[in-house]
């Protein structure tokens, strides 16, 4: 079964992506995805948009384009292993999805309880939804301590499909991850971490994983509409589609 959103895309915004929102928005229409999270990076990735961007966002892109759900968001760069973010809390609260991702250009990795504790913090944080591509081997951390704290806390777990070929250690980490959330039922997305409109959607590395797992599909959030469109009203506080299925 496909996936009918894709969760974690990248436009021009993010300085090292190639494509306009609406070139993915468009890819998104053409693949049959229901929804696309426009989740461009925070403010200290290098080439990335000023805090206005993430202000304006929601003003200047419809909530629908193309029959596709746009839900307005952000990759937030995490700069300290206290939980520090690059977008202030003023501006995550006026988004609908966010993302928080340790990027080595934003922080150098350290030791795995630095890491751990970084990742307790993030959770703690309401204005988080999304925990982003945390299988990457530069950061590894306790999961026995941090996946119970995602859990907890309501975050979902992303299972990055661009991992698999471009962070150290990821096929294997994402798998110890999936079982961790399987034990604990974290909810997961799978998402392409897409840079160029043509890999809007193409997350068969990340579903993979989770059906050799067996992962429970009920988990996987965005592989029905109803059961996404549910967690997205709840994460962005707005209804976002009406009865008619048209935006809002």
């Amino acid at each position: 079964m496909p996936v009918i959103a894709e969760t974690h895309c990248h436009s021009l915004a993010s300085g090292h992506a190639y494509s306009t929102i609406y070139e993915n928005v468009q890819a998104a229409a053409r693949a049959g995805l229901r929804f696309l999270c426009a989740t461009d990076h925070g403010p200290a990735m290098p080439g990335a948009g000023h805090p206005f961007f993430f202000d304006n966002i929601g003003n200047a892109v419809p909530d629908q384009l193309e029959g596709v759900v746009v839900l307005k968001g952000a990759e937030v760069n995490i700069m300290d292993y206290q939980g520090g973010l690059d977008l202030d809390a003023k501006l995550l609260e006026k988004l609908d999805w966010v993302i928080a991702s340790y990027h080595p250009v934003c922080i150098r990795s350290a030791s795995t309880e630095e890491h751990t504790q970084g990742w307790l913090a993030v959770a703690e944080n309401p204005l988080v939804d999304v925990i982003g591509h945390c299988g990457d081997g530069r950061y590894t951390f306790d999961l026995d301590r941090v996946i119970p704290a995602f859990a907890q806390n309501g975050k979902i777990v992303e299972i990055n499909a661009h991992s698999f070929s471009c962070r150290p250690g990821s096929p294997e980490n994402c798998r110890k991850i999936a079982l961790a959330c399987k034990r604990y039922r974290v909810p997961v997305v799978c998402s392409s971490d897409a840079h160029f409109f043509d890999q809007v959607g193409q997350v068969d590395p990340a579903l993979s994983l989770l059906r050799e797992v067996d992962f429970p599909e009920e988990l996987i959030l965005n592989l029905d509409y109803e059961r996404f469109l549910g967690v997205a009203r709840q994460k962005s506080g707005r209804p976002l589609v009406d009865e008619n299925g048209e935006g809002n």
